[in-house]
């Protein structure tokens, strides 16, 4: 019963993900050849509310749902690290026209095609994680 709320939430997430179309492989690919400005202004909205969000839980100390205290330390930053994920997270959106989030947006809304890309996310999920141990962080 715990999780219902975050059943909801992600359901209602992924309703507003569908009707912005920030799921549609078309507006994703008008972003990826500058011919609309829909998609960039959607990421910086989304960026505005996350800088404000951290600003908020770190000004006034708020919580998880569960009470727990909100970590919000910096992750080291790693040029090669992060380029190279920053390159196989760009092919891969480019290439499904959906980044991992929206996929299961899409499984929802009835597209049974994204089953390949969420299975070969999960894939590159694993192989991270046995691969981590050898990978620059």
């Amino acid at each position: 019963m715990k999780m219902i709320k975050f059943f909801v939430i992600g359901t209602v997430f992924g309703i507003v993900l569908i009707k912005a179309e920030v799921v549609s492989w078309f507006r994703i690919q008008e972003m990826f050849h500058f011919q609309s400005f829909h998609m960039y202004g959607i990421i910086g909205c989304a960026v505005g509310v996350g800088a404000a969000t951290v600003a908020l839980v770190k000004r006034y100390g708020l919580r998880s749902f569960a009470g727990e205290e909100l970590n919000l330390t910096p992750k080291p930053f790693n040029k090669i690290g992060n380029l190279a994920g920053g390159i196989l997270f760009g092919l891969g959106w480019a290439l499904t026209g959906a980044c991992p989030g929206p996929l299961y947006a899409l499984l929802g809304a009835g597209y049974g095609a994204v089953l390949l890309p969420i299975a070969t996310a999960l894939l590159g999920v694993i192989a991270y994680g046995i691969l981590k141990p050898r990978l620059p962080h």
